[in-house]
């Protein structure tokens, strides 16, 4: 039984790997379209201090915007928005330190923000991990549940009524969140979210990655159903070559890297599905979207369960100490 725990999510999530690996070989990566400009507008970024995080900040502070990069690292922070503004002089860029596998440090965060009184037109959960080691965080969450989604559900609720009062009916404000095809691969346990009873960085990460394209439906249909103007989409870049491969296991790794050089996206077309999500005219007013190489795509099965939506953010709610309203 615990053999078959490990095995069967690995070797769905390497599935998923090899069907995207196939698409990529065949098809193009998606191509940005020219996008209107950002003057004024602000953006919090995630993980924006390299990949596909930093290449989303960049081109988003290119159009204009005024880009908060959210992240753990300090130094790696600073370095990131300084080069930022070098090459970008149409925006700004810069780096507020929040560790999104701490409800604490989510919360510090977000209060800060609001003390500025700043608006809020994007909001990119993009920040991830992926097959750690088993570990908890400081609440004693699973990590992959906590940093990939939990954390980024509690930032989004408590940005929500900035949000709201930022966008209009002609110009909504939009939050991108960056899913994966390995969410194909992925079963929502409700008994077991924090996978204490057996772990699998595999089934983990694949759990963390179908939470945040529920919670992207649901909470499109309750911002729609109270007429806000504000749209959420959940957003695959396909197989990028980052630091997020670095927990492979050491023969996985080996053969990846020959791989990477010919299969994998590079992170600036991997931060482009998450950029025309952002900043596109085609994208004004539409939400509930799961999207892949430039277009709208059906995600898994169980991602439209509605049953499992609802449960999924009341005990979201629970965990992180919020109101289900």
């Amino acid at each position: 039984m615990w053999l078959l725990a490990v095995l069967v999510p690995l070797f769905k999530l390497y599935m998923c790997g090899i069907k995207v690996l196939l698409y990529q070989m065949f098809h193009r990566s998606f191509t940005l379209p020219v996008l209107p400009k950002q003057n004024g507008r602000v953006a919090i970024v995630t993980g924006g201090t390299r990949g596909m995080g930093y290449e989303t900040a960049k081109h988003l502070t290119s159009l204009g915007m005024h880009v908060i990069i959210a992240g753990n690292e300090r130094e790696e922070g600073s370095a990131a928005v300084r080069r930022i503004n070098e090459e970008c002089s149409e925006g700004k860029a810069e780096f507020v330190f929040l560790d999104l596998t701490s409800l604490t440090s989510v919360r510090q965060f977000v209060q800060t923000f609001r003390d500025r009184r700043l608006p809020l037109h994007v909001l990119i959960n993009n920040a991830g991990t992926m097959l750690v080691s088993e570990r908890k965080t400081e609440d004693g969450f699973e990590f992959h549940f906590c940093l990939n989604y939990l954390g980024h559900f509690l930032l989004t609720n408590l940005l929500l009524e900035v949000l709201k009062k930022s966008g209009s009916q002609s110009c909504c404000t939009r939050i991108i969140n960056m899913s994966s095809a390995t969410h194909y691969a992925g079963v929502m346990d409700m008994e077991d979210l924090n996978k204490r009873i057996v772990y699998s960085s595999h089934a983990a990460y694949s759990q963390s990655k179908l939470a945040l394209v529920l919670f992207t439906y649901y909470l499109q249909e309750q911002l729609m159903s109270g007429g806000f103007p504000v749209t959420v989409n959940a957003v695959d870049p396909g197989m990028v070559d980052t630091a997020l491969y670095d927990n492979l296991w050491s023969l996985a790794k080996m053969l990846k890297k020959p791989v990477a050089k010919i299969l994998f996206r590079t992170p600036a077309e991997g931060a482009s599905i998450s950029i025309y999500a952002a900043a596109a005219a085609e994208m004004e007013g539409v939400g509930g979207c799961y999207l892949y190489n430039g277009e709208k795509t059906q995600s898994s099965e169980l991602s439209y369960d509605s049953e499992l939506q609802v449960k999924l953010w009341k005990k979201s709610c629970e965990l992180v100490g919020l109101q289900e309203a």
